[in-house]
């Protein structure tokens, strides 16, 4: 019962009942002794409704204190869904170290659950949520994934929050920022930002600028840069000496090397890719298997099998078969005998 209307009705009953009595049943006086003291003489009807009335005074007293209790309780938990949705909103936005203090045991459950997880808005759920503050974070990552350029101040990102990185990204590609100025002061900004417009560096910029920057150097950049040496459009030209600096700069496998030897033998001079891998074989065991297959692919095959005859019994077996095969007239590929 709401302790306004208790009130309400618990002061109607008293004045009935007194009026009861008064009016119907009598109209005497009496006066009473409580501990030691003569108390004023009063109706028979006063006397009756006054117990009632201590009653009511104790019951609301009661009902008071339990209602603050209560109220205090649903204020915890009201405070505690708010933190809840501070959760959610921390969650969907990727930050780190998220901890949040929740007072009662449902929600620490519920709060403890979403700040050990990882959640994202897959698709567009704006519309079905009435809560202004996720409205707002789901409306943002969805301009960030739409390539819009939003302001992620006021979430206090770090750098390299994913959100932040990908913001940077669409300024970037709207002309925004350009990839020197970004590069120039790397320290403000994620690797993964840096390799990012590194990448269009090694497409498009001069040897200069990929040579300074190179610290960003990527496998798919390094593809990048060794399709333009000597191309017949967006040219670079590089000595080996340049090429070998930016190997240096990567931990590249045996198929990398591989592929390269392809990529150069698209525009590069015989001498020079030939020269490239000698020298590289000489300091990388893993290189003596692409000068082998640059050496048979350019045609250089007195060389090529000066090697093999030098070798042990078990190296190079591929093109030891493939030698075997060119010696009884069957012509294959060399492209077939590389692994």
């Amino acid at each position: 019962m709401h302790i306004k209307k208790y009130i309400v009705a618990s002061s109607i009953l008293m004045v009935l009942v007194g009026w009861y009595i008064y009016a119907y049943i009598t109209h005497d006086t009496m006066s009473l002794e409580l501990f030691g003291i003569h108390l004023p003489p009063l109706t028979i009807a006063v006397w009756i409704v006054v117990p009632m009335f201590i009653l009511f005074i104790a019951s609301l007293l009661h009902m008071t204190f339990y209602s603050f209790l209560g109220n205090m309780r649903l204020r915890k938990y009201d405070k505690d869904f708010d933190r809840v949705i501070d959760a959610i909103v921390d969650a969907y936005l990727g930050k780190e170290d998220r901890k949040h203090e929740f007072k009662t045991s449902r929600y620490k459950l519920i709060g403890s659950l979403i700040d050990n997880a990882t959640i994202f808005p897959h698709q567009d759920i704006s519309d079905e949520i009435d809560n202004d503050k996720v409205k707002d974070v789901i409306d943002t990552i969805n301009k960030i994934k739409n390539g819009e350029v939003v302001d992620l101040k006021k979430y206090s990102l770090s750098n390299h929050n994913p959100l932040i990185v990908q913001n940077l990204k669409n300024s970037y590609k709207n002309g925004i920022i350009t990839a020197e100025e970004i590069l120039s002061n790397s320290e403000n900004y994620d690797e993964d930002l840096c390799k990012f417009v590194y990448l269009d560096i090694a497409k498009n910029s001069s040897l200069k600028l990929i040579q300074q920057y190179s610290d960003f150097l990527t496998k798919e950049a390094l593809f990048e840069i060794m399709n333009r040496i000597n191309a017949s459009e967006n040219t670079l030209e590089m000595e080996n000496d340049d090429i070998i600096a930016l190997f240096d700069k990567l931990e590249l496998n045996k198929d990398d090397y591989m592929k390269i030897s392809k990529i150069l033998a698209k525009s590069m001079s015989p001498d020079q890719r030939i020269k490239l891998f000698e020298v590289l074989s000489e300091s990388n065991e893993i290189v003596l298997d692409v000068y082998l297959y640059t050496l048979y692919d350019l045609g250089m095959v007195e060389l090529a099998d000066e090697i093999l005859r030098n070798s042990q019994e078990h190296e190079f077996l591929n093109f030891k078969a493939y030698r075997a095969l060119k010696d009884d007239n069957q012509n294959f590929s060399i492209d077939l005998f590389i692994s």
